[in-house]
């Protein structure tokens, strides 16, 4: 894909998401797929309201000084992109709901409409310790997607991890997730 392309299509979905608090100032993370070998990031100290080509780290699958600069979940991001060929945009988002949600449960069930056409039962990954979670989420992260292939990993107290083929599709599967706990707590089932 173009990189010019990528940076456009993440600043739009980036700053959509930032309204709508699935972003936080230095939570979240999202990247496109260049090539086979090569994906873009937002930096580490990119704030994803207002990202510009300058917030964006271009890397390549082997690790160089450029690693230093990028998001903290980059590893995780490259991890997806090496081992599922699908996966064309990948992101991380901690939308507040969502995440609540994931603390007192162990399946999220959707009861409204549009997302329960998209989902059927996500398990709640439980990553037991987060001590040393940060080491173990890039491998735990996709051996889970592909032993349960699923494009979503919802993590307790942490987020949700995901791929899709497009930046939009990455917005709305977060906004699904997000509007089915919003309804839960609102209905009283959360």
């Amino acid at each position: 894909m173009n990189v010019d392309y990528c940076v456009s299509e993440i600043r739009k979905i980036s700053k959509a998401m930032f309204d709508k608090n699935f972003f936080g100032i230095y939570h979240g993370s999202i990247s496109a797929k260049i090539d086979h070998n090569q994906f873009i990031i937002n930096r580490k100290d990119a704030i994803l309201d207002e990202l510009g080509l300058e917030d964006m780290v271009l890397l390549y699958s082997k690790k160089d000084y450029r690693w230093n600069e990028a998001s903290f979940d980059t590893a995780t991001h490259l991890n997806i992109y090496k081992n599922i060929p699908e996966a064309k945009y990948v992101c991380y988002a901690m939308p507040p709901y969502l995440t609540a949600y994931s603390l007192e449960h162990v399946n999220l069930e959707p009861k409204d409409y549009f997302s329960s056409i998209k989902f059927d039962n996500i398990f709640i990954y439980d990553p037991k310790e987060f001590d040393d979670w940060a080491e173990r989420a890039p491998s735990e992260i996709c051996r889970y997607m592909i032993e349960k292939n699923t494009n979503v990993v919802v993590v307790k107290g942490c987020g949700v991890y995901l791929y899709e083929r497009t930046a939009y599709e990455i917005a709305k599967t977060v906004a699904l997730l997000e509007n089915s706990c919003k309804l839960l707590e609102l209905a009283g089932k959360f």
